[in-house]
């Protein structure tokens, strides 16, 4: 049996259709269905690491979850993962295939449509039901012939298609009437009905005009979601906030500063921490806005080496070191982990035209970046150290292309039977204030995140609060928000009608 399938296209980039994806997912999962999410392509630097793996876009990961299952990289068969202006790594099933621009990408179209279509109708055979997220818009005439996510798969798989529009930025009606004029005949017949979403005020004022645009275009509004600031959603690729306060009077509060830099990658690593109500967490990139935090994080990177000579210019490595000999701890994740190192290399170009740059120098230690693209996850146990007790065990994921080179030896933080050099998943300096990892995700775990926690709060006189952050009963309770939302302002009986349930 062939899995019904829904479409959510948008009017635009960020417009609400991951989070509604999410929402729908979450909404028929709790009806009892089998459901998956499917996005034939994605842009996003916030990437993830499958069982198998398989590097798939996080906003799909985020999905699954919704769905109660593991993500799948048939989910999101390729990921397009921005390394410098107009290149990009093409990641084709899980796998990286080469950096290209957007001619030469394009130039493989017929072979894409192929894979996408495959994976989708492996997930329709699989699931009950699948729910396809759109990218951009399918109105971008420009681009049309080489349309791979939008109204290419909704004919495909004869999928019908829910436009959403945001109201929030204005001119909804506009944008959605726009849209819809823009689409073909055969493209306009897929197409069910509209979703405004992010609405303020008295929905009354607003519904003579929906009246109108559905005379207009004689197909029905299903729903008007109201604004919500506070849901929480994996991000595809930008900063969704730029800080995060702790909570008024909350004890135990920390200030977390995180290192942006133009190519900052998987900073979904830092959720645990954002939503943490006794923390206070804030993106920077200048030296005036480091203040002095109690930990500083420099994360994840899609070019190092470029962001690491952005970090130079703008004087942030002299603010490090700094505000590091002060007493603010700090961590490295991935690529920030090269960053505190001696030198990163990159012989090849793999992501830089910089062959080389010198780091931080808080660790011993040297980068060369090679042909072969790391991706794994690995489960990792915690060796007695002044952080962690001996014995915890979680999951991460790597992600990685540089290959470390240890010239000193460090206390290690974790052990895993998937390497023997235990030094690559976590150490820490003989100090005790400079840590370094290349796990992604390590932070989900609630245990983890809870003994680093109060192992900065006790290095900084910092009282642990009486009731830990829960991070994965958050998630959850986020997930069935959303469907609550979803219950409360669209026509459910109508969009359920519409699959064919």
């Amino acid at each position: 049996m062939t899995a019904k399938t829904l479409m959510i296209q948008g009017t635009g980039s960020g417009v609400g259709k991951s989070i509604l994806t999410a929402a729908i997912c979450r909404y028929f999962f709790k009806s009892g269905y089998k459901v998956a999410p499917f996005k034939a392509q994605n842009m996003a630097l916030n990437s993830y690491v499958t069982k198998n793996g398989d590097e798939m876009g996080r906003a799909q990961v985020f999905q699954a979850e919704a769905c109660g299952i593991s993500p799948d990289v048939l989910m999101n068969p390729i990921l397009l993962k921005p390394s410098g202006d107009n290149n990009s790594q093409v990641i084709l099933m899980g796998k990286p295939s080469e950096s290209r621009n957007a001619k030469n990408y394009y130039a493989l179209h017929e072979k894409h449509k192929k894979i996408v279509l495959s994976a989708l109708q492996k997930l329709r055979e699989e699931y009950d039901l699948v729910i396809i997220e759109g990218a951009g818009s399918p109105a971008e005439i420009n681009l049309k012939k080489w349309d791979l996510v939008n109204m290419f798969i909704a004919e495909q798989s004869d999928t019908p298609v829910i436009i959403v529009g945001d109201i929030d930025r204005g001119g909804v009606f506009a944008w959605m009437k726009g849209t819809y004029d823009l689409l073909t005949q055969n493209e306009k017949k897929c197409v069910q009905g509209f979703i405004i979403n992010k609405f303020r005020g008295d929905v009354d004022l607003l519904m003579p005009g929906v009246k109108q645009f559905e005379d207009m275009v004689s197909k029905p509004v299903l729903g008007i979601i109201p604004y919500s600031k506070n849901l929480v959603v994996d991000e595809e690729d930008s900063i969704p906030k730029w800080s995060y306060c702790a909570e008024p009077g909350v004890e135990g509060a920390l200030d977390i500063a995180v290192i942006w830099t133009p190519r900052i990658s998987n900073f979904t690593d830092l959720s645990p921490l954002a939503y943490d109500p006794s923390i206070s967490l804030r993106y920077i990139n200048h030296p005036s806005q480091i203040g002095n935090p109690d930990l500083i994080i420099l994360p994840g990177s899609k070019n190092t080496i470029d962001d690491l000579i952005y970090l130079k210019q703008q004087g942030m490595d002299k603010a490090i070191l700094s505000v590091h000999e002060k007493g603010s701890l700090v961590m490295g994740i991935c690529g920030g982990f090269q960053m505190l190192g001696t030198i990163i290399r990159d012989p090849k170009n793999m992501e830089s035209q910089s062959s080389e740059s010198t780091g931080l120098g808080l660790f011993d230690l040297e980068t060369t970046f090679d042909s072969e693209k790391l991706t794994r996850q690995v489960e990792i146990t915690t060796v007695e150290s002044s952080i962690f007790k001996s014995g915890l065990t979680c999951h991460g994921y790597e992600i990685h292309m540089g290959r470390t080179t240890f010239n000193t030896t460090y206390p290690s933080l974790f052990t895993s039977p998937d390497d023997e050099n235990s030094m690559n998943f976590g150490i820490i300096n003989q100090g005790g204030t400079v840590l370094g990892t290349y796990l992604h995700g390590f932070l989900d775990n609630n245990l983890f995140r809870q003994a680093l926690l109060c192992y900065i709060r006790e290095q900084r006189n910092v009282n642990t609060p009486s009731k830990p952050f829960d991070f994965t009963q958050f998630r959850q309770n986020e997930l069935d928000r959303l469907s609550d939302l979803l219950t409360d302002s669209v026509n459910m009986k109508e969009v359920s009608k519409i699959i064919g349930i």
